[in-house]
């Protein structure tokens, strides 16, 4: 719901990970560290290389212009991450 209402608000996070992820006294999550948002304006497009690998979007890593796809990514990735236990392209 939080990337939602960003969203809503043109603004990209760009930096969803669990340890920007708290649980606040009355069990809500809450989403922090807005160090690296961006504010989109209208289909205006964000080219600038930021994130943490393990959860950073293709389009960023190829530095492509990205959109608000970027922040569902790295939700796709931290679920991943929940279930197995180990981001999806870890490697040794």
């Amino acid at each position: 719901m939080a990337i939602g209402f960003l969203h809503s608000k043109n603004l990209l996070h760009r930096d969803i990970k669990p340890e920007n992820i708290l649980m606040g006294n009355d069990g809500y999550l809450l989403l922090t560290d807005f160090g690296m948002a961006k504010e989109l304006n209208g289909d205006e497009v964000a080219t600038s290389f930021v994130g943490t690998l393990d959860y950073i979007a293709y389009e960023i890593m190829q530095m492509k212009s990205y959109n608000k796809a970027v922040d569902w990514w790295a939700i796709g990735v931290l679920t991943y991450e929940l279930i197995v236990g180990f981001p999806p392209f870890y490697s040794k």
